[in-house]
């Protein structure tokens, strides 16, 4: 059996006496596309922080490719080669376009963040910049500060500077939060161009983009993994519509395959 590319072994968490994840296991396959959903305040983002290394594991273990990453920092895992959204816009405001999804572009060719060096000489740098700026649609603004791009851009742009690092597992949480039904669809059609040949794995409410785009889905309730399979697995597992309850359940029905 191959080596899955993300492994979660017995991963708990917890914030004094509140146990917020308790004993996930999971294993995601390269180039597999997975998403994780839940009921708010199941412990999804936390989950991911534990993942990313920006939350420290109470117990349990985290593998990438076979090597343990639990304990590492965060910029370490990324070395390793696992880069990460946040639920919240994370960009650099008070740079351009360009030069955000530039950071990522020099990180990945081996030169760190450097911010003071000489990077219009660097020819692979500006090549591989432009091309992503052009393959998420963002060319024409690449030289506005990204604080004045609207929201949904800014998310966009979170997305390039994500793929920008040539990160082989790419973890996006919320990717689609606060967008509108046309700029959730020009979003998955970017996820999806993004994640062509990597890992995915994504956190995300919106039912409709879930069930469009993974492959797999796991499904996390008060931090316990209570279903694990195939889009149509899930939406007929009785426990998730359970743990959806309502109006929230209602959506499964109008969730594509």
């Amino acid at each position: 059996m191959n080596t899955p590319v993300l492994k979660l072994t017995d991963v708990q968490k917890s914030f004094g006496p509140a146990k917020i994840i308790q004993g996930v296991d999971l294993e995601i396959a390269k180039g597999e596309r997975h998403a994780i959903i839940g009921p708010n305040g199941a412990g999804k983002s936390t989950l991911f922080n534990l993942v990313s290394g920006l939350y420290s594991l109470s117990s349990g273990s985290v593998e990438l490719n076979g090597q343990v990453i639990s304990g590492k920092k965060p910029f370490e895992i990324n070395r390793m080669g696992l880069s990460r959204s946040f639920q919240v816009s994370n960009i650099f405001s008070n740079m351009s376009v360009r030069e955000n999804v530039r950071c990522g572009v020099l990180w990945s060719l081996g030169y760190g963040y450097s911010f003071w060096r000489n990077v219009g000489n660097l020819k692979e740098v500006q090549e591989k910049t432009a091309h992503i700026l052009n393959e998420v649609g963002l060319l024409d603004k690449a030289n506005l500060p990204a604080s004045l791009l609207p929201y949904a851009d800014q998310r966009t742009l979170e997305i390039a500077i994500t793929i920008a690092g040539g990160a082989e597992v790419i973890m996006l949480d919320e990717p689609t939060a606060g967008m509108s039904h046309s700029e959730t669809d020009r979003a998955v059609a970017l996820i999806e161009k993004a994640a062509k040949g990597k890992t995915l794995l994504i956190v995300e409410h919106d039912m409709g983009v879930v069930f469009g785009l993974a492959d797999r889905i796991s499904v996390l309730v008060y931090g316990e993994i209570i279903a694990t399979g195939k889009p149509s697995e899930i939406r007929g597992d009785p426990r998730v519509r359970e743990a959806y309850l309502g109006e929230e359940a209602d959506h499964f029905e109008g969730a594509t395959a």
